[in-house]
């Protein structure tokens, strides 16, 4: 009763998409709808070994005519240099990218940094996918009609971008990080949607519900054994299972109407209202310059790029 369903009948046939952190939870499910709907899909996970498991799981469940390809590609978003080599290996390969899920992500997480020294959750579910998407937008944009989802979470309602402390070296406090990184993707795709206006590049942002995956697997270090579980039993009744988790990627991916907007955010296959924060287009363009700044693209103009080529900062990569 809680959640929405994407009800598009929509096909893939021939279509190229990526789905990150696709081997567990809603992204696997995305992945196997996608799949089933005859697209190759791009599953680009951390962990090789799960995602070619996932893989062999879905191949398995999945028996009908017209189905896709499955390929595993590694992207740690933890690590620039594991983002690029990702990026530059499906360049190589695939001449065309029409759906680009940017899924993966972590909560809650210990005091941490990431392998370029940022802030574990920004680094991971914002700057990451921030340099993934950058890297690979000349392709996409090529490749028009095409799409691109950035799973959000209704937490960056409760979220700051604190420009003067972005890495929380000072007070750190694992979910106001979370709800941070979850606004910045919801600001990313606004910023992204207004830049690619008339393209025929879509974007979009959204919030999957709660959703009983492994996302909240290191609450119980930050917090104390067993939050996790109570969490889960106290909010039973609004917990979603990862096929209801995934109706709102689904929707934004391939539905005919979502398809004729761009810059939303959007819960249970609706488009809903953000916070205010998350509208405010000088924030956006700010966070949009720091991150460029931060992933070190200032050399590069991914709008001003030849599509078929290897941009750039991944000659050497």
């Amino acid at each position: 009763m809680f959640s929405g369903k994407c009800t598009s009948s929509a096909r893939l046939d021939g279509k190229i998409a990526i789905v990150t952190g696709a081997n567990t939870g809603i992204g696997k499910v995305t992945a196997k709808q996608f799949y089933a709907l005859g697209a190759k899909v791009i599953l680009a996970c951390r962990d090789v070994g799960k995602a070619e498991k996932a893989v062999s799981e879905i191949l398995a469940e999945v028996k009908s005519d017209g189905l896709g390809q499955l390929i595993v590609e590694e992207l740690d978003l933890a690590s620039f240099a594991s983002v690029k080599r990702c990026a530059k290996n499906i360049l190589q390969k695939e001449k065309q990218i029409h759906l680009l899920v940017n899924n993966a992500g972590v909560m809650a997480c210990p005091k941490g940094k990431t392998q370029d020294g940022f802030e574990t959750q920004f680094g991971v579910n914002h700057l990451g996918h921030f340099l993934f998407t950058s890297l690979l937008l000349p392709r996409i944009r090529n490749s028009a009609p095409a799409r691109i989802v950035n799973v959000s979470s209704r937490a960056h309602t409760r979220g700051l971008i604190n420009f003067e402390d972005i890495n929380f070296d000072r007070n750190y406090s694992a979910m106001a990080a979370y709800s941070q990184s979850k606004l910045a993707n919801v600001l990313f795709s606004r910023e992204l949607a207004r830049r690619l206006v008339g393209t025929g590049v879509h974007v979009y942002s959204l919030h999957p519900g709660i959703v009983s995956t492994e996302l909240g697997r290191t609450v119980d270090e930050v917090y104390f054994p067993g939050l996790w579980l109570l969490g889960r039993v106290i909010l039973f009744p609004w917990v979603k299972t990862p096929e209801q988790g995934a109706q709102t990627t689904l929707h934004c991916s391939i539905d005919e109407k979502a398809g004729e907007e761009t810059g939303l955010y959007y819960s249970d296959c609706m488009a809903k209202e953000p916070s205010a924060l998350a509208k405010d287009p000088e924030l956006a363009k700010k966070l949009w310059e720091k991150s460029v700044e931060m992933v070190s693209l200032k050399d590069y103009d991914m709008f001003d790029c030849d599509g078929d080529t290897l941009p750039k900062p991944l000659e050497d990569a």
